[in-house]
Parts: C-alpha cells; structure tokens; sequence
C-alpha cells in the first residue's frame, strides 16, 4: 500500500516517511544548537563558535527548503488541482516572509 500525504486546510497528514526525514533533521540541528550552548559555556573561541552557528543556520535553511518543497508538491498542487488558488497566495506571503 502506497503511502499518501493530505493536506487539508490548517493540518497535514504526513507520510511516515516524511515524518520521519524531517524529524531526524530537527534532531541532528537540536544536537547543533546544544553543541554551541556547551562551547559558550566553555568559553571556546569565538570563530569556531561562529563556524557551528554557520553550519546549525546551513541545516536549519536545509530543512526549510525540504519542508517547502514538499508543501508544494503536496498541499500547493492538490489545491491548484482542485480549483482552489488560496494556497498560492499564502505561498507567495510565506516566501516574502522567508527572503527577509
């Protein structure tokens, strides 16, 4: 059996496999950022500091751009598909809000 994803209105059902990909990118970043906390905390230099701050903020733009690719290809398209445009406005204001 196929796994499919539905995106209805404010909630979207998530295949597993999906949950699970950005579930684990959200743990590895989580890792990141309390791996920066404990260098503070050690009063480790600054520029590497910054260097794992550069990679958490690379990850973090990862996985929104994974996030916002499959909102396109799930919730975006199935609306557009069924005649109802609104998602791609609220696309557009989502996209201005993240090019800030």
């Amino acid at each position: 059996m196929e796994e499919k994803a539905c995106c209805c209105s404010e909630h979207k059902i998530r295949m597993e496999s999906e949950k699970k990909d950005l579930l684990n990118r959200l743990n590895r970043i989580e890792g990141q950022i309390r791996g920066i906390r404990k260098m503070v905390e050690n009063d480790i230099y600054c520029v590497d500091i910054l260097t794992q701050v550069s990679a958490a903020g690379c990850a973090l733009n990862s996985f929104t751009k994974e996030l916002l690719a499959e909102h396109i290809r799930t919730c975006v398209t199935e609306d557009i598909r069924e005649g109802r445009t609104e998602k791609v406005d609220e696309l557009v204001k989502t996209l201005q809000k993240l090019m800030r």
